[in-house]
């Protein structure tokens, strides 16, 4: 006998595509094409194209033919409960596990679509409720909400101290070097002097 799937349950491309449109609009307020979604996601525009097509029958995203993307409410609320899935994984692996920051995203991706919402609550539960993951980005609460940052990207920044509050973690290469520094979220860093060794566009820093 076939397994009943419940037709409202998002598959794993779904969750993976609204995902990456919040994530593409979380720290740059621009305006999201299908273009800049297949590049994120590593996939071509044509398939970008259809995807977006599909969410939008659904009520997920909001889009007109060669506009901008954008995620409706209830797309919004499942984009966050998947970043809420990977950040508390990465948080899990590196805290309890002994992973390091640089090797967290790719087993968290593997793993986010095969647990379920109890066990991330547990999970959370379990670390103490953390607010940041390693790299310092936010967690999500389990209603979706986030706590209020001031960040700015590095090469915007104009003061001269300043605390780092989050790095991308899209170079594990970057990640290595950067730790072997000690230039991880809550490091105090002094400009310009610090630009000769970090990228400053995958640094987001705050006032001192």
């Amino acid at each position: 006998m076939a397994k009943y799937r419940d037709p409202r349950r998002l598959t794993t491309s779904e969750e993976d595509y609204l995902k990456a449109l919040y994530l593409l609009t979380e720290w740059e307020d621009f305006p999201v094409s299908t273009g800049a979604l297949a590049d994120q996601l590593g996939l071509s525009p044509a398939s970008a194209t259809t995807m977006v097509q599909k969410l939008a029958g659904k009520d997920l995203v909001n889009h007109v033919p060669r506009g901008a993307i954008t995620l409706s409410s209830t797309g919004r609320r499942e984009a966050l409960r998947m970043v809420r899935r990977h950040r508390l994984l990465e948080t899990f692996l590196r805290d309890e596990l002994g992973y390091g920051w640089d090797e967290v995203h790719d087993e968290a991706e593997a793993l986010e679509h095969t647990v379920t919402d109890r066990f991330i609550d547990a999970l959370d539960e379990r670390l103490g409720h953390p607010s940041r993951d390693p790299h310092g980005d936010a967690i999500p609460a389990a209603d979706g909400t986030l706590p209020a940052s001031i960040a700015v990207r590095l090469d915007r920044f104009t003061g001269e101290d300043a605390l780092i509050d989050r790095i991308s973690d899209e170079d594990p290469d970057f990640l290595r070097r950067a730790h072997e520094m000690g230039l991880v979220p809550g490091a105090r860093i002094n400009l310009p002097h610090s630009l000769n060794y970090l990228d400053a566009s995958m640094v987001w820093v705050r006032p001192v």
